[in-house]
């Protein structure tokens, strides 16, 4: 049954134009908004950013109401991009919550008009302990942008608001702002992907980047193994035994001769050969594919496909066995 409502038969919606013309609406006003924050960056912006690189503590960022929620998610930002932030509510800080703030902290106070009651009863404190405090408000000359040592200045010409009223385009170019904040820090930093995964290490790229070949091979008794002296009925065995779909084929010295695949046993078949009397090294690829364990999961997941391949070996730097994967493997690890 279908419970999508019909726009056409309600009064409320009116018309489908009349709904797509209002989004367009807001999303022109939310686009301006931030539009114009890019002709209003000065240099209290770096000095911001050059603020924020020589602290030594952490960045407190705070808000009430629809700006709280921005405050939070500027936060969370700013943590995941190499900036140690955490977001405080500021009736909490009132209240005893304030004790995370030390000296060697920054504050980052969001307050579109600049005059949240709730902030400014904290100002004097901040100030008190000798922590910095950047404002981001709509209004220069309201209270919380004077007492701030710096102030980032997020006005709006309008709300997309039709009453002019709810935070809308206000609380959009303050997020934007945010973003700009954290990016600058970012690459003023030289902030990798690497250190982003580290902070993101339940996340698919965290996996992606935090996932070595070590960590998802095969090895010990799980990894098939013969040596190359061994006929194709032995060989085939260990292959069952190993459901990899191959097993590795191994010289008197323990190193890589080559990989002997059901692929490769099919062939075999096909021209009728003896399984019991053909030694495996007749019918064995020589100079497989192979990867070290060091080497991430990504890394081997791109020398499959470029080389059309659903096994690798892998090897040490003297090229004996340490392990074996195939895609099965990385599918399992959701690397793919």
């Amino acid at each position: 049954m279908n419970n999508v409502p019909n726009i056409a038969t309600n009064p409320a919606l009116n018309t489908v134009s009349d709904a797509i013309a209002s989004a367009r609406e807001v999303l022109e006003i939310e686009a301006r908004a931030v539009t114009h924050l890019i002709t209003r960056l000065d240099a209290r912006f770096a000095q911001a950013v050059a603020l924020i690189l020589g602290c030594s503590g952490r960045v407190v960022v705070s808000g009430i109401g629809k700006s709280g929620h921005i405050a939070r998610k500027i936060a969370s930002t700013l943590a995941s991009t190499g900036t140690p932030a955490f977001f405080v509510h500021p009736a909490e800080a009132s209240h005893g919550d304030l004790g995370m703030v030390t000296r060697e902290d920054i504050f980052i106070a969001l307050s579109y008009s600049g005059e949240s009651s709730e902030l400014l009863a904290i100002v004097p404190v901040l100030k008190r302990q000798g922590a910095k405090l950047i404002a981001m408000t709509g209004s220069p000359a309201s209270a919380l942008a004077v007492e701030s040592d710096i102030h980032l200045y997020a006005g709006v010409e309008m709300e997309a608001c039709p009453l002019n009223l709810a935070p809308t385009a206000s609380t959009t170019a303050a997020l934007a702002l945010g973003d700009a904040l954290a990016v600058a820090l970012m690459r003023a930093r030289g902030f990798t992907r690497d250190e982003f995964a580290l902070s993101h290490p339940g996340g698919a790229l965290g996996r992606k980047l935090l996932t070595h070949v070590r960590d998802v091979m095969r090895s010990g008794t799980a990894m098939p193994q013969i040596a190359d002296t061994v006929m194709l009925d032995a060989a085939m065995l260990e292959m069952t035994r190993g459901q990899m779909g191959m097993t590795a084929i191994i010289d008197a010295r323990g190193r890589v001769a080559g990989i002997f695949t059901d692929g490769d046993l099919r062939r075999a078949l096909e021209k009728g050969v003896d399984l019991r009397l053909t030694p495996v090294a007749q019918v064995m690829k020589r100079e497989p594919r192979t990867i070290g364990p060091e080497r991430l999961a990504v890394e081997a997941v791109e020398v499959m496909e470029r080389n059309k391949v659903n096994q690798l070996l892998v090897v040490d730097v003297q090229g004996g066995l340490v392990g074996a994967l195939n895609m099965h493997d990385l599918f399992r690890a959701k690397v793919v």
